[in-house]
């Protein structure tokens, strides 16, 4: 017998464990360093790769994939350039914890170190904005870190990880094709027990008269939607969310204030203020919603979080519970009372009346607001809705309401300019028979606007929206309200036409600018399952309300009857 006999390449090893852990979509862009391992794809079956127009739209769209589906996504790269372009999208889905994968092909095991062409330090790159990566030195290395980095990606608090795979390591030969022992700590990816005082826990939510569910991302991961809509409903307790957390609970269930934080809704940042109790399921207290020693001040804080460096990371809290939040719930159910909260509702009612969200629709133009709140009345609330960052991300997070989860798609805790379209391609890959919609703007969409080719490639039915204002919005409305109107690099001089530009991409495209055509537009966005590209012109004044300045309070709060009030004066 041969020694090579029984043996595979390390190329064909890696291929046939994503087959077997049930991977069949992966995204990717082919280079010299990792093509052993793409004639290997090529022969497969089982996988389809979807050929996208920059690594950096890879990696959005699997993380795309991987929050409307709750799937691994995967995405590959090349070395160098490819490998290092995979970067902005690691840090977004480290930072919003979603589980990806990607593999990076490397420079040969003896030619790493010496400058080679197309060779970076992906691995020592990436180790800050990982859960796991590795670089594979040996065949028989592959099982075993395949194992691990999957094993981490999704356990416990999901995330991003990466195996770089040099080149001689992919024709390699091994028999080694499951792994004989994992070295990684199993508690980098098993559900730790659930620790804490429960009866205590929910004594102090018992005795609160005005508690509030602060609820974020992490109940999407933990798939808690189920027991926080029963804890809420047992309970009579109001439901807040953050931007990551829009979907765990129903938009329009009549126990949700929306969203908190710097452009929540005023009825939630005033709940806050209000509340007597407040509970934190699976959030971060991020600087754009608490601000240390400002937040909920006059009220209990309480925490549930699998990941306990979250903990009192920057606002401290009296109760704490580490665990899965969707078991850590289903132990603390029982120990809450059914208590009646009724005059807490409907104070909070009260709020919502007299602080809606507002706009200005006086004018003939296109207000964005007006334009989603008829989108999502017209589409019933059932697209999955991928939005870019900035101000179109915020009228689309107040305006288009959720009722369950994974049907929400942005960058949070990075704020991904570009993010929208290639995660709107993920999920429509992962979702063939729901309508996406892809929200962008005019700055946001052309970061990643290349990818329109992979949605004609494919054959893909993405709608995409773009707001023209012909600046980069969000920074406009900052340089008006905070830099006396002076606005450095903010206005775009030139925007190609973009009716065109959609038509040269095999897609329908078509232009609204004025009121009287809202209709219009969102009749051509439904009228059929096809790709489509829609420009709604909008005002370039046009703010996003309300708004708590960056470094402040729920209680220094800017509602839009308080800017109409100023102009007045």
């Amino acid at each position: 017998m041969s020694k090579s006999e029984g043996k595979i390449t390390g190329a064909r090893l890696m291929v046939e464990l994503l087959e077997e852990y049930g991977v069949d979509i992966v995204f990717g862009y082919p280079g010299g360093a990792i093509l052993p391992f793409y004639d290997e794809l090529y022969k497969s079956t089982k996988i389809k790769h979807i050929l996208v127009r920059h690594e950096q739209g890879a990696i959005h769209m699997a993380e795309g994939y991987a929050r409307s589906t709750g799937k691994l996504g995967v995405c590959i790269a090349t070395s160098g350039p490819g490998a290092t372009n995979l970067v902005t999208g690691l840090t977004d889905a480290k930072m919003d914890s979603v589980p990806v994968l990607a593999i990076t092909g490397q420079v040969a095991t003896n030619a790493i170190g010496t400058d080679a062409f197309q060779e970076a330090d992906i691995f020592g790159i990436t180790i800050p904005i990982t859960k796991y990566n590795a670089l594979i030195r040996s065949a028989d290395e592959i099982a075993r870190h395949f194992q691990e980095a999957t094993l981490v990606a999704l356990g416990g608090r999901p995330g991003p990880v990466l195996l770089d795979f040099p080149k001689d390591v992919q024709t390699q030969l091994t028999d080694v094709r499951k792994a004989v022992k994992l070295k990684i700590n199993p508690r980098h990816y098993q559900k730790p027990p659930i620790s804490g005082d429960i009866p205590a826990f929910a004594e102090a939510l018992n005795r609160s008269k005005k508690p509030l569910l602060y609820v974020g991302g992490g109940a999407i991961n933990a798939n808690a939607s189920k027991e926080i809509l029963e804890l809420a409903e047992k309970a009579s307790i109001p439901v807040t969310t953050t931007l990551m957390g829009i979907g765990s609970f129903p938009g329009t269930h009549k126990l949700s204030v929306g969203m908190l934080g710097m452009h929540g809704t005023a009825y939630a940042n005033k709940a806050v203020l209000e509340c007597d109790y407040i509970l934190n399921l699976g959030a971060r207290f991020d600087d754009r919603v608490a601000k240390p020693g400002e937040f909920a001040e006059r009220a209990v804080r309480a925490h549930i979080d699998i990941d306990s460096a979250e903990f009192n990371k920057r606002v401290p809290v009296d109760y704490l519970l580490h665990g899965d939040l969707k078991d850590t719930l289903k132990a603390l159910i029982p120990h809450v009372k059914a208590v009646d909260r009724k005059e807490w509702v409907s104070f909070l009612d009260g709020i919502k009346k007299n602080h809606p969200l507002q706009f200005d629709e006086t004018s003939d133009t296109i207000k964005p607001q007006s334009f989603l709140q008829k989108l999502y009345e017209r589409s019933q609330g059932k697209c999955i809705v991928s939005t870019d960052v900035g101000q179109h991300q915020m009228w689309a997070a107040q305006y288009y309401l959720f009722d369950k989860p994974n049907r929400w798609l942005t960058s949070g805790g990075l704020g991904t300019m570009g993010y929208g379209l290639p995660a709107a391609i993920g999920a429509q890959f992962g979702n063939p028979d729901n309508t996406v919609i892809c929200v962008s703007g005019d700055g946001s969409i052309q970061m990643n606007i290349q990818e329109l080719a992979t949605i004609a490639m494919y054959k893909l039915g993405v709608k995409v929206v773009v707001f023209n204002n012909n600046f980069l919005g969000m920074v406009r409305q900052w340089q008006e309200l905070f830099y006396e109107e002076r606005f450095s690099e903010s206005e775009w001089n030139y925007n190609p036409d973009f009716v065109k530009l959609g038509e040269a991409y095999s897609m329908k495209a078509m232009r609204i600018s004025s009121k009287s055509e809202i209709d219009k537009g969102i009749d051509f966005l439904l009228e059929d399952n096809k790709a489509c590209f829609l420009e709604v012109m909008i005002p370039a004044e046009e703010k996003v309300f309300p708004m708590i300045p960056a470094g402040k309070s729920q209680k220094d709060m800017i509602e839009f009857r308080d800017m109409v009030g100023e102009q007045k004066k």
